[in-house]
């Protein structure tokens, strides 16, 4: 054993190891991401990591893995469970021999997705087991358990972390390589009557699942993860008779909330599905009021409420359907200690001071010579004055959306601007519509939508940017890339050829940096019937090095702005009435020197592929 300081993320990815995994698989997304990275960076030689081409195909990849007996986890973000939400559900019907968990990031906020979906909530829904840890330390613990868990059960579980425990850090004891958990997978074992799901056996297993389910309640009371403390304080006080429940990170903030002379007593639910119900009983044993302090869903305070029913209990559950707590967001140190002293009768937790100094305002932006940028400037201008409908998608590109670019009025998830596209064109012949999506995107959820739109003869413009990478979530391999997560060198999966197969016929590829070529390109190909595909390539600025900044000659510059008021590029300010580029962030990408009317900007060097 040895001490490390850890992020959650790879506390999580070390705790697997130590647990024996051989198999990890997974889609990139923030806060789940460095999991599987460091799974990658710390492997000890005999685990198969991949980045799959989505979480559907991560979790039937560990699937697999499963059925052969092996242990496996597939990571992911909450919205990256609504992908793998079609394999996962006929899963649980169906079972693992080995242990595999379903490692789910939530983002409470949200910090950076589209949704503030809890997964507590989903597990309930798929009837599979959950976890969910309080710290760092307890994440490294927990997983371990959650494979055996898995294992024992024959079932999926899901471990749930959220941003501040997948991106807290602590100094924690993990075990050294000789500690690692020896497993063996057998391999996989016909047997259609178990791994063939039929209707006769889905009707089978489901009323299994929902006795195990009910049987779990009482052995997670045993868990000794849920626990209640200060369970025998009786001082007299009106806090006596009140009670706290809580999970994951807000519990840290009750800890840290609550004064050791008020007696309150707290209950911490770590396994929130199947609900440890013979624990809560104890809890709830000689209480008048409960606070129920959680983030998203309020799955403790509902869980809470249906025993007090159950058991013809008069306590007073208090929580977000009582307005208590926040219905949305996260939960802050200060937002709980409010909630805490007002259900306590406390006095009224101070503000903190404000900054004598205001914080100065980050607006999202693409970055200095984002190639993106260019691609949605060419467009821009080739389709002035036309009626169009620009549909986005996730990834950096969606902060093309923000003045005075404005090129994205649409973003839903992940592949959804492809068909947008077509339900708007379908309607609106007038309407020139284009689709946006990355290369990372195209392979993970845009291959589909392309294909709907050739088949249903759709008349859209796809705009695939290419900047080699999945850039947002940390620059990750995909197909187009030729790199494994492992380093492995692969053959590249071409995007032109992808395209041709499905059987468009007009397929451009051009740097967006040449930016009369790149608008060129536009204007001639959206006026083709049918389906196109222009694909803008050129490498994340992040990526590659500059080769020459670009400087304006303040003698030559008339200081008209056009740079400044037409790229929103940051690296671009006005000084003494006239543009200046700030050497620190610029890139030499030439885009603001082919754009300025009178030739003050030079020296540049745009990066080729």
């Amino acid at each position: 054993m040895h001490k490390e300081f850890l992020m959650g993320n790879e506390a999580i990815a070390l705790g697997a190891i130590a647990a024996g995994v051989k198999l990890v698989a997974g889609y990139p997304g923030t806060p789940s991401t460095e999991v599987l990275e460091t799974v990658a960076k710390r492997n000890p030689g005999n685990i198969h990591v991949e980045w799959s081409v989505n979480e559907k195909a991560a979790m039937e990849v560990a699937a697999g893995a499963a059925y052969s007996g092996a242990r496996a986890m597939v990571t992911m973000k909450q919205v990256g469970l609504n992908v793998a939400s079609d394999p996962l559900m006929s899963l649980e019907y169906v079972g693992v021999k080995g242990g595999m968990v379903v490692m789910v990031a939530d983002d409470p906020g949200p910090i950076s997705s589209q949704t503030e979906q809890d997964t507590r909530t989903f597990a309930m829904f798929a009837k599979v087991p959950v976890f969910d840890p309080t710290s760092v330390s307890e994440a490294y613990e927990m997983i371990q358990e959650a494979f055996d868990f898995s294992e024992k059960y024959g079932t999926p579980v899901f471990f749930r972390c959220t941003t501040r425990v997948d991106h807290g850090y602590e100094a924690i004891t993990v075990k050294d390589a000789g500690e690692y958990r020896e497993t063996t997978a057998e391999g996989f074992v016909k047997d259609s009557s178990r791994w063939v799901i039929f209707p006769r056996l889905s009707l089978k297993n489901h009323g299994l699942i929902e006795k195990r389910n009910r049987d779990l309640t009482a052995v997670l009371s045993e868990y000794p993860r849920n626990e209640i403390q200060r369970e025998n304080g009786r001082y007299g006080k009106d806090s006596d008779r009140k009670g706290i429940a809580s999970h994951g990170i807000s519990y840290m903030y009750t800890l840290d909330s609550v004064d050791s002379e008020n007696h309150v007593r707290l209950l911490k639910v770590a396994t929130p599905f199947p609900f440890p119900e013979e624990l809560a009983l104890r809890f709830l044993d000689g209480l008048d009021e409960v606070l129920c302090i959680e983030e998203l869903d309020p799955v403790i305070e509902r869980a809470l409420l249906q025993i007090c029913g159950k058991h013809h209990l008069s306590v007073k559950i208090h929580g977000k359907l009582t307005g208590d707590i926040a219905s949305a967001g996260e939960n802050t140190l200060l937002s709980v200690s409010r909630a805490i002293h007002s259900f306590l009768g406390l006095e009224e937790v101070p503000m903190p001071a404000a900054p004598d100094v205001p914080l100065p305002v980050r607006p999202p932006v693409l970055c200095a010579g984002c190639p993106h940028r260019a691609s949605f400037y060419a467009v821009k201008q080739a389709m002035k004055g036309r009626k169009t409908i620009y549909c986005g998608d996730i990834g950096c590109y969606t902060l093309g959306n923000a003045m005075p670019l404005d090129m994205c009025d649409t973003c839903l998830c992940m592949g959804a601007g492809i068909n947008i596209a077509q339900g708007v064109g379908h309607l609106d012949k007038e309407t020139k519509c284009f689709a946006f999506v990355g290369d990372s995107t195209f392979f993970a959820a845009g291959i589909t939508g392309v294909v709907n739109a050739f088949y249903n003869q759709a008349d859209m413009t796809l705009v695939i940017l290419d900047n080699s990478t999945t850039a947002m979530t940390g620059h990750q391999p995909h197909p187009g890339t030729g790199r494994t997560v492992m380093g492995q060198v692969v053959e590249k999966v071409s995007i032109e050829k992808v395209l041709r197969a499905i059987g468009l016929t007009t397929v451009e590829t051009v740097n967006p940096l040449d930016y009369e070529i790149a608008r060129d390109t536009i204007k001639r190909v959206a006026e083709e019937p049918g389906v196109k595909a222009v694909i803008f390539r050129s490498p994340c600025i992040a990526m590659t090095k500059p080769a020459g900044r670009s400087t304006v000659d303040a003698e030559t510059c008339i200081g008209c702005r056009k740079c400044i008021r037409e790229l929103g590029c940051p690296a671009l300010i006005i000084k003494d009435e006239r543009a200046f580029i700030d050497a620190s962030l610029c890139t030499g990408c030439t885009l603001c020197e082919q754009v300025c009317p009178v030739g003050a900007i030079g020296g540049g060097k745009k990066n080729e592929e």
